[in-house]
C-alpha cells in the first residue's frame, strides 16, 4: 500500500480520532479519515468497487491488526469465514481497530433486516468501547427501499460507490453522503480501479 495513504490517528478539532480510511483522496475528503468509533457502511453495485474499498481499509495500517468477515465470496488468507456464523458470534471474534463485514447485504438476506440492524446495534456498542471501526458492504439491486433507509440510519458514515458509462469512457465516483455530527462533503471524488486496487483523486470536483 502507498504509504501516503497511511495517515494515523489524527485529533479533529479535539473531538475525535481519526482512523485512514485506506485512500489518499478519501482520506483527504474527510479531514484525515473515520473517526473512531463508527459505523461505516459503503454501498454500490458488486462491479463498483466497494470490495476494494473494504480491502483498502482492512489493510491499510500495516502493523494495525483488524478483522475480515467474509460471508458471501472466497475467503483470502487473514480472513474470518462467516459463511455459517450467526452475525451475533462475529462480536466474539473481532479483534483490532479495522473490522469489515462483507457483506450486510448477505446477513439481511438470511436472518432478516432485524436481525441485520440488531447486529449493527450491538456491533456499534463494542466499536465505541474499544474506538474501533466497522466498515460494512450493502449490495444495490437486493433490498427494498425502506430496508436501504433503516441501513442507512443505522450508519455513522454512508458512502456510495457510483458507476456511469458515457459513450467509450467508465466514470467512477465515491460520493459521502452521511458522517453523524458533522457535515458531509459537497463533491464527488473520482476513483479508477488498478491492479493495486483503488486510486482516486486527490483534487475533487464539486458536484
Amino acid at each position: 500500500m502507498d504509504t501516503t495513504s497511511r495517515i494515523f490517528d489524527i485529533p479533529a478539532g479535539g473531538r475525535y480520532k481519526k482512523r485512514t480510511t485506506g485512500i489518499v483522496g478519501l482520506n483527504l475528503l474527510l479531514d484525515g479519515g473515520f473517526p473512531e468509533g463508527t459505523l461505516i457502511m459503503i454501498y454500490g453495485t458488486p462491479l463498483a468497487g466497494v470490495d476494494l474499498a473494504a480491502m483498502q481499509f482492512w489493510k491499510a495500517e500495516g502493523g494495525e491488526e483488524g478483522t475480515y468477515f467474509m460471508n458471501d465470496g472466497d475467503v483470502d488468507t487473514g480472513m474470518v469465514d462467516a459463511s455459517e456464523m450467526h452475525p451475533e458470534m462475529y462480536l466474539t471474534q473481532m479483534a483490532g481497530g479495522r473490522i469489515v463485514v462483507d457483506s450486510l447485504s448477505a446477513i439481511v438476506v438470511r436472518y432478516g433486516i432485524d436481525g441485520a440492524l440488531k447486529f449493527l446495534r450491538l456491533a456499534r456498542d463494542e466499536m465505541k468501547k474499544r474506538a474501533a471501526n466497522l466498515m460494512f458492504v450493502v449490495y444495490t439491486g437486493i433490498h427494498p427501499p425502506m430496508e436501504m433507509t433503516r441501513i442507512m440510519r443505522a450508519a455513522d458514515i454512508v458512502i456510495e460507490f457510483k458507476t456511469e458509462i458515457h459513450q467509450a469512457e467508465i466514470e467512477r465516483t465515491l460520493a459521502v453522503h452521511k458522517i453523524k455530527d458533522s457535515a458531509a462533503p459537497q463533491r464527488l471524488l473520482p476513483f479508477i480501479i488498478t491492479d493495486k486496487g483503488i486510486e482516486a483523486s486527490t483534487t475533487s470536483r464539486v458536484v
